[in-house]
């Protein structure tokens, strides 16, 4: 039987709301991702024979213009077939479906003084390879 087929990589923003998720006796991981207009993906799909090294790309994104992450997907805890063969353990996986496999160094919760986003930052996504995404930030109404 084949191992696990990747149909392209593409860019995800995996967005937080932070209030949420402190909300509760546990933090509200899950549902803190789960507000309209997270997790978006984009701007293209690229198939992995489009690139040299599928598993070395490098990926970040900035604050109004201030690298605030930068990674390579090298640096991945586990390769995406493992990431896949866990998955399909909890789940079954199917065509189309989108696997986010990880953020490079620098998410705001973790830095010192730790970083947010707020109300008119523009936030750009990069992968190379990929293109970028941009997104304002607005307040919650």
């Amino acid at each position: 039987m084949p191992g696990p087929r990747v149909a392209g990589i593409t860019i995800g923003q995996d967005l937080s709301e932070r209030t949420m998720q402190s909300t509760g006796p546990a933090p509200q991981y899950s549902l803190a991702k789960s507000f309209p207009g997270f997790g978006p993906a984009g701007p293209l799909l690229v198939t992995p024979d489009e690139f040299e090294d599928p598993d070395s790309i490098e990926l970040g994104c900035a604050i109004n213009g201030e690298v605030v992450q930068k990674g390579n997907t090298s640096d991945r805890v586990f390769p995406v077939p493992e990431i896949i063969a866990r998955l399909s353990k909890v789940m079954q996986l199917f065509p189309g479906d989108v696997i986010f496999t990880g953020t490079p160094p620098g998410v705001g919760v973790g830095r010192v003084p730790q970083r947010f986003l707020a109300p008119g930052d523009e936030l750009v996504t990069y992968m190379r390879g990929v293109g970028e995404m941009r997104h304002s930030m607005q307040a919650s109404s």
